[in-house]
């Protein structure tokens, strides 16, 4: 067993670079082009690991408009941090995460925003225990992951942004913009901590959440803006689709490959809800949940899950609206409702077996 294969044996998600590991390593070997300062690739090379280069035998690990790596990329080697906008699902988090490990080799560097988020868990907290038998000292000192992205010289990545209070999105501000943090709790050298070559942050916000904890016009000065849109190519997302709901269903021991006339459907339906407009150019009623991408890879895991493990077989249509309801009708009941209306008007009269087999199985619709 490889030395990757036994950091990844049992993981159910590794890091990404653990999982890319030796693509990687051949970037680095492969790899003369001028490098920003704290950086473990250079900028081409860093575009080629997340784009791909079939001739290092690189994969391609996100789907979208190359020149947004370019100009991410860019940004990053800035003294500003690097803010992705977009709808969700819209692999805002996968991006963040494959560019600190192209910059730094660590992607795990990794604040959660939320309602809940406290500035200690983004810059410092302290062992109590040794807080109270030592007085505040370095050796007390619990290090969060802004911290150690100064130190260490490495990309922070801070999910959620918007989802936390003002106050600790602003911790932000010295770091960003004075490239310092204050301890004030110490004394010497280690009350004041400067950011090494290589670091800075990338934080992720998804536009639902405008308006929840809206940043201050200081931070977002400190940030290059990007946003990050759904994919707009209906091949380029079925070929998507497949692949993860692929690996994701050989992790979950299906060895059943996921049948594409069924993905077919699943990835027009999406995109259909999400829109708001049929293939043929209908008007018809957009859904109020999130029909993204990353949506439609959880229900073809699930088509195949319950395909697999009921019937020992690839999943239907009839699995798809057993499957699809969970993810229409979080957000407002009335989404069950169009749903219901799509099934029952948009997909009659469609040719193909599984498009007939997915307006007979509507009456698997809870309600």
């Amino acid at each position: 067993m490889s030395v990757v294969e036994e950091l990844t044996d049992g993981v159910q998600r590794p890091p990404a670079e653990v999982r890319f590991a030796d693509e990687l390593a051949r970037l680095r070997e492969a790899d003369t082009g001028p490098r920003p300062p704290g950086w473990a690739l250079s900028l081409t090379a860093a575009r080629r690991f997340i784009v791909g280069d079939p001739e290092l035998g690189v994969s391609r690990k996100f789907v979208g408009d190359p020149s947004l790596i370019d100009r991410a990329l860019v940004a990053l080697a800035t003294s500003r941090g690097l803010m992705l906008v977009g709808e969700p699902g819209t692999a805002k988090s996968l991006l963040s995460e494959l560019l600190a490990a192209a910059v730094s080799g660590v992607s795990t560097l990794t604040i959660q925003g939320g309602a809940a988020t406290t500035e200690d868990q983004i810059k410092y907290s302290w062992n109590y225990a040794l807080l109270v038998a030592e007085g505040p000292s370095e050796r007390a000192l619990v290090r969060a992951p802004l911290l150690r992205g100064m130190a260490e010289g490495r990309v922070v990545r801070f999910e959620e942004i918007t989802r936390c209070p003002l106050e600790v999105q602003d911790s932000l501000l010295s770091p960003l913009s004075d490239r310092v943090m204050a301890i004030p709790e110490l004394t010497g050298p280690g009350a004041m901590v400067f950011a090494r070559d290589g670091f800075n942050v990338i934080a992720t916000a998804n536009t639902r959440d405008r308006g929840v904890n809206e940043m201050s016009a200081a931070l977002k000065r400190r940030f290059n803006f990007e946003t990050v849109f759904p994919i707009a190519d209906f091949a380029t997302e079925l070929a998507l689709v497949e692949a993860e709901a692929g690996a994701l269903l050989r992790r979950s021991g299906v060895t059943a490959a996921p049948r594409l006339d069924v993905l077919e459907v699943l990835v027009t339906t999406f995109r259909e809800l999400r829109t708001g407009q049929s293939a043929r150019g209908d008007t018809m009623d957009r859904l109020s949940s999130v029909m993204s991408t990353a949506e439609a890879v959880s229900v073809a895991h699930a088509v195949g899950l319950r395909g697999w493990f009921l019937r020992g077989e690839p999943g239907t249509a009839e699995d798809f609206v057993a499957c699809l309801a969970g993810t229409a009708a979080k957000d407002s009941p009335e989404d069950l409702a169009k749903l219901r209306r799509y099934l029952e008007q948009q997909v009659l009269g469609r040719s193909g077996a599984q498009w007939k087999a997915l307006h007979a199985a509507r009456r698997h619709l809870p309600g």
